[in-house]
């Protein structure tokens, strides 16, 4: 919390000294705030602010990439006279606890060309998905899923 106050404070006191308080340039003070406080980040205590950031972002770097892999992997599939796309029904046994982990996890899947989580059981532990690549293998599509996007959501969010 210590490290999160810190970061806020340096990024407030920047965009003053330098008049500039719109929010981007609050946004991209935070940024540099983080960097200057990295070198610092063990004489805040026990606070795992610096690792999470970092999964955030690790988070958002592999959707971002995932995102444009499979746009491409379905604009593909969409012109070219072969149709590679191997659709199927997937259940996602979900690790995820939380309110906040399914729904990431679930919208993230939904957000991505060729996936689309559909519905999730009533006891909270699985979750339908659509994929239009499946392949032979719905387990290997289904291990792709829990080990790309749901992974790296519970390991932002915990």
């Amino acid at each position: 919390m210590i490290a999160l106050v810190t970061n806020l404070a340096l990024a407030i006191l920047m965009a003053n000294l330098l008049s500039d308080n719109s929010v981007t340039s609050v946004l991209a003070f935070m940024v540099v705030a983080f960097f200057m406080t990295w070198p610092f980040r063990h004489s805040f205590g026990p606070s795992d602010y610096h690792g999470r950031i970092q999964r955030v972002f690790g988070l958002i770097g592999f959707f971002l990439y995932d995102l444009v892999v499979s746009s491409f992997k379905v604009a593909y599939d969409v012109v070219t006279p072969p149709l590679l796309s191997r659709p199927k029904f997937l259940v996602m046994p979900l690790d995820a606890t939380t309110d906040a982990e399914i729904m990431l996890t679930a919208n993230l899947i939904s957000l991505t060309p060729g996936s689309l989580s559909v519905d999730i059981s009533a006891d909270r532990k699985s979750l339908l998905v659509h994929t239009m690549f499946a392949g032979q293998s719905a387990e290997q599509a289904r291990a792709s899923l829990k080990d790309g996007m749901e992974r790296r959501v519970i390991e932002a969010l915990r």
